[in-house]
């Protein structure tokens, strides 16, 4: 029984883990942020050597970085520049709490894991987001970009807040929102390869 409740509680964390990665994908601080608070707390447990991230002094910080990304996609050409940089720093940040929250496992798993589901995860969402706006920068002059970074910061802060209260819940979306990044590029690529129509 004890083996069946310590091995669920680790799946729990991966969860949690994948949830929180994905919203790192959308914006990078705010999923830290809510971690940051809710190890603060004493609500979510965190890696002994990340115990620092559930500090008052990380939850400040965090606050400050996450208000600041969150201005900064609202201004014009800035946010493409920050989507430059943001795949690389959503990694970082999907493989830090992954990492952060899973801790019952052997060092080699948990790295494997965190960069693979945490790192992979965040990634993928970023770079399928930063795709969006640079669509919508290329139609709509930027004009619709605020409306892209909202959604983005909406889904972020969600997602980080689903994952902290229903984890399991929130690695199915994750899923959900992955088979839709898949049917996105599906439709996007066959767009592409459609034969041209002869001119006369």
């Amino acid at each position: 029984m004890e083996w069946i409740t310590s091995n669920f509680e680790i799946f729990v964390s991966i969860c949690l883990g994948i949830g929180l990665s994905a919203s790192a994908g959308f914006r990078v601080f705010v999923p830290l942020l809510f971690l940051s608070i809710a190890a603060y707390m004493g609500m979510v447990p965190l890696n002994p050597d990340w115990a620092w991230a559930g500090s008052l002094s990380a939850v400040l910080i965090l606050g400050v970085a996450a208000i600041v990304e969150l201005i900064a996609y609202y201004i014009p050409y800035v946010d493409n520049l920050l989507d430059t940089i943001t795949v690389p720093l959503a990694a970082i940040a999907g493989t830090a709490v992954m990492v952060s929250v899973v801790g019952d496992l052997d060092p080699v798993y948990t790295w494997t894991l965190a960069i693979i589901a945490g790192g992979g995860t965040a990634a993928s969402v970023a770079s399928t987001a930063g795709a969006a706006r640079l669509t919508s920068t290329a139609t709509t002059g930027g004009i619709g970009n605020p409306v892209i970074s909202t959604a983005e910061a909406g889904f972020s802060g969600i997602l980080s807040f689903l994952s902290l209260i229903a984890p399991i819940f929130a690695a199915i979306i994750v899923v959900l929102i992955f088979i839709a990044i898949r049917k996105l590029y599906k439709k996007l690529f066959k767009k592409k390869s459609l034969p041209r129509k002869p001119t006369t």
